[in-house]
């Protein structure tokens, strides 16, 4: 059986105190080991987040266990939370960077939109997103405010250890990644170059970009608020694509331990 651990700082030094809590002797955090939140029982987590992970709806998750729609909502709202958190560890190696925009297709836009002639792409009015994809599949993504240089390399930097080869298309919020010790290699979409033949391409962040505009447009619209809480799903559900459904239920529920 796994030592219960400080879910601050993970010190395995942990008094137990007279409630059924534990502190930490490193930290003084105090916590009740191995709770839940809301009030589902574990086997009721189990059974919603099954459902969650076969890409049942709230109203279809309701259906199937009994449990009121709004308390079924709060649940599923609760995952993705935790999945924002679950982040992959730095990148290193080779690995592609791009952005992209989300929202609904633009034959689905209303007419007087449509008649505007708002752009598509860069400079339009969609919510922007970057991503970073490192060659071993592992995808990193946020919603963002800009796709410029002063956002976008800050993020880089963050996520990719230094040394590494950094792939992109010839958008300017690229230029300069190399000073910041980066090796950084390029490819021109604008003269429908999408790979040098050495290697050096963005086609495994691009595959990633379709795989999440389809399943967000299988959703028949998400607000934009509520679009960092899908991103975040989408990108843990691609992450752990390959392992079995009983490795994904339990890390669901160790990171629903830890919220």
């Amino acid at each position: 059986m796994t030592k219960i651990a400080c879910l601050k700082c993970n010190s395995k030094k942990l008094y137990k105190m007279s409630d059924g809590k534990r502190r930490c002797a490193r930290c003084k955090y105090e916590f009740t080991p191995h709770k839940l939140p809301l009030t589902f029982s574990r086997d009721e987590w189990k059974e919603i987040i099954h459902l969650f992970l076969m890409e049942q709806s709230s109203n279809s998750i309701s259906e199937q266990t009994g449990f009121d729609k709004q308390r079924v909502m709060r649940a599923l709202t609760r995952i993705r939370l935790t999945m924002i958190k679950d982040v992959p560890d730095i990148f290193s190696g080779t690995v592609e960077v791009d952005e992209t925009y989300l929202g609904g297709q633009w034959k689905n836009k209303r007419k007087t939109i449509r008649e505007s002639g708002t752009k598509r792409g860069r400079g339009t009015k969609k919510q922007p997103v970057f991503g970073i994809l490192c060659r071993n599949g592992t995808v990193w993504a946020e919603v963002v405010n800009d796709v410029e240089a002063g956002t976008l390399q800050p993020l880089i930097t963050r996520q990719v250890s230094p040394g590494s080869i950094v792939c992109s298309d010839t958008w300017r919020a690229y230029t300069g990644i190399a000073s910041r010790g980066f090796v950084h290699r390029l490819v021109n979409h604008g003269e429908r170059q999408y790979s040098d033949g050495k290697g050096n391409h963005i086609n495994g962040l691009e595959g990633f970009w379709g795989y999440l505009k389809r399943k967000l447009a299988s959703k028949g619209g998400i607000r934009r608020e509520k679009l960092p809480l899908y991103l975040a799903e989408y990108v843990w559900r691609y992450n752990h694509r390959s392992d079995p459904e009983r490795i994904k239920v339990r890390r669901i529920i160790q990171l629903l331990e830890k919220s």
